[in-house]
């Protein structure tokens, strides 16, 4: 059991709708064992839902100009971090990081969830799932009553085609087969953000990308950065250069 002063944390990524929480009460329910401390924090503005009664520890997190707030029960062993499914997921993934630094806590996994029918429905947001699971270590397949068998196949070889490391697992009823093959902590994500030792990228006093035990005329001038995600990168006036859709306007109004 992670030990309460460094919990495990999962980020809980995918669209609102998605049936996030009832699959998140499944994994807690049948992945954890009673010893174990779960809790859950859900965004403020996510709209109140009655599966929220199955989920332990829930707090609401707030986030102001970039920076997450939200403190977490100190007793937890397993916290559940819940993005807001209205908002772009890269802003609040880079939010996460710096809030994970600062909490001292360890992630986990990163897990999406796939609402298969509302990708199948606007084909756009394959670009913004895309984007989720980039960063994801496992992708449930949820909401795939009604969907054509043809329509996940090809789903399915888009992402295995271009060798994601990632799991890709169904949901059937709102439930995984195998709970804790999910919740368990292996990294097999495509994305480099969250590892503790990431690839630096060293460039020349030109600001030509070098190899590190390439020589140059001035040593001097070579620097050294951590390689920055694709999805993180901005342009000179400080806008995504890899840009998603805006899931919010697939989405009906929220409830309320």
């Amino acid at each position: 059991m992670p030990s309460p002063s460094k919990p495990l944390v999962y980020l809980i990524l995918g669209a609102a709708g998605s049936g996030r929480r009832e699959v998140l009460a499944d994994l807690i329910d049948g992945g954890l064992g009673a010893e174990d401390r779960p809790a859950v924090l859900l965004a403020a503005d996510e709209s109140p839902d009655a599966l929220d009664a199955r989920l332990p520890g829930l707090t609401r997190w707030n986030w102001t100009d970039g920076i997450i707030l939200a403190v977490p029960p100190p007793e937890g062993t397993h916290l559940f971090f819940v993005t807001h499914g209205r908002v772009n997921p890269v802003d609040q993934i880079e939010a996460f990081q710096l809030w994970l630094e600062a909490q001292g806590g360890e992630l986990a996994r990163v897990i999406c969830v796939v609402n298969c029918r509302l990708v199948e429905q606007h084909p756009p947001l394959l670009a913004w799932y895309e984007a989720c699971v980039h960063f994801s270590d496992i992708v449930l397949l949820h909401r795939r009553e009604g969907v054509a068998n043809k329509w996940l196949s090809d789903f399915l070889a888009h992402f295995q085609g271009q060798f994601y490391p990632c799991l890709f697992e169904p949901v059937k009823a709102g439930r995984v087969k195998n709970p804790a093959l999910v919740l368990e902590p292996q990294a097999r994500r495509l994305s480099h953000l969250f590892d503790e030792d990431q690839d630096w990228i060293f460039t020349d006093g030109d600001g030509e990308e070098i190899d590190e035990q390439e020589e140059t005329d001035d040593e001097a001038e070579v620097t050294a950065a951590p390689e920055e995600d694709i999805y993180l990168v901005r342009d000179g006036t400080g806008r995504r250069v890899k840009k998603i859709p805006d899931v919010a306007k697939y989405l009906p109004p929220p409830a309320g």
